[in-house]
């Protein structure tokens, strides 16, 4: 007899390997211990009344696609998972689902620029009110009757500032609102927002859980079975699902994503340590780093502190620019995630849309520069940082 595995039983690394993943042992089965790749775009039927499996439409599911959405639910410990075809559309799908024109939405004063530029210049029938949600006064005073949604990063993007999710979410369930927590910088491995209050979850799957900056895909996770229902007929009616092969590279990416972090969170303390100490650099913003306001909070909330930092540069756009220039190992580039280390600067990069105003007044510098941390020799990449931040060189 063929035991089937109870997969909550196990751990992360297990259930990231696993889930999903069950071998068929029927007669009729080939066996197979990967899921394959499913390009088939419709399914047969045996007449009108009767399909011969549960498919029947590639929009609307597919093997290798449902078996990943499974793996990602199982990793973020919820009960449903849902794969789209970029980080911008899960968001977009959580709008369409969970809100109607003139709800308001409370988001972390510091969110990606993606987020920003689709709440504002997409969703312009709902209105925004962006607050520093570690005051939570200022929460409380800013919540209104049509309140629908709250949009916590923590860490967020670029500025690494982290806010208490649990006392947040129980704020917010007070006055009925939803939790939507992006938890795409401390990946699944180092946080799980479901336990601290979160009602939705959402990923830019093109970072961590990829893994490897070759595809590019989106998620949304939840254990809440009526917003589920919601979120699937968004899925489903518009369509923005990701295809079974890069259903099938994510997959493959999840199933290293442990060992990748600890990797992208050594890396990030080394770099961090280094910069804090060099004497051109005037702050350094990583959540592991004991002089980060919010250390002990994200040491309560999280397993770790992630890949991702953010430091600011003594000086003007123009000094920030001419190191980025003389990094050898490092690659300007928007994205992260991947195993190669990136550097951006986000106020001509990925927050180049948010006006000038709006970026002094969060923090957002001229020379406030946010690298992803790959898993390359710490060694070698100090080493670049080092000869780019030479005066002389």
């Amino acid at each position: 007899m063929i035991m089937r595995r109870d997969i909550n039983r196990y751990g992360f690394s297990t259930r990231a390997i696993h889930a999903g993943e069950e071998p068929s042992y029927d007669e009729n089965a080939s066996g197979d211990v990967i899921t394959p790749i499913h390009l088939t775009t419709t399914y047969a039927w045996r007449n009108p009344s009767n399909r011969v499996s549960e498919y029947d439409y590639v929009r609307s599911s597919n093997p290798t696609r449902k078996a990943y959405e499974t793996k990602l639910a199982a990793i973020e410990y919820v009960k449903h998972g849902l794969a789209f075809a970029s980080g911008m559309a899960a968001e977009n799908a959580v709008l369409q689902a969970l809100t109607s024109s003139g709800d308001h939405i409370i988001g972390f004063d510091d969110l990606y620029g993606g987020t920003r530029r689709l709440f504002d210049k997409v969703y312009t029938n709902l209105p925004v009110s962006y607050i520093d949600l570690n005051d939570f006064a200022l929460f409380e005073a800013t919540v209104r009757p049509e309140t629908k949604i709250v949009w916590i990063e923590s860490p967020t993007n670029p500025l690494m500032k982290i806010c208490d999710i649990a006392a947040v979410a129980e704020i917010a369930h007070k006055h009925g609102i939803i939790v939507v927590v992006d938890n795409t910088f401390l990946s699944p491995y180092f946080m799980k927002p479901a336990a601290l209050g979160a009602d939705v979850i959402v990923h830019s799957t093109t970072k961590y859980i990829g893994g490897h900056s070759d595809v590019l895909g989106g998620a949304v996770l939840t254990s809440d079975e009526g917003i589920f229902e919601k979120l699937k007929a968004i899925q489903n009616n518009c369509g923005a699902v990701l295809s079974p092969f890069d259903s099938y590279l994510n997959m493959r990416g999840i199933k290293t994503l442990s060992v990748r972090m600890e990797q992208h969170q050594r890396n990030a303390f080394a770099i961090a340590r280094f910069l804090e100490s060099h004497p051109r650099v005037k702050r350094v913003l990583y959540p592991g780093l004991e002089s980060h306001p919010r250390h002990e909070l994200v040491k309560r909330q999280a397993s770790g502190f992630g890949g991702m930092l953010s430091f600011e540069l003594e000086g003007r756009l123009k000094d920030a620019e001419n190191v980025m220039e003389k990094l050898v190992l490092f690659v300007t580039a928007e994205s992260l995630g991947g195993v190669e280390s990136l550097i951006e600067l986000p106020a001509k990069m990925t927050h180049v849309h948010v006006d000038k105003q709006t970026l002094e007044a969060i923090g957002i510098s001229d020379t406030l520069m946010r690298v992803s941390a790959g898993i390359e020799d710490a060694k070698d990449l100090i080493a670049d940082l080092e000869q780019a931040l030479a005066i002389n060189n």
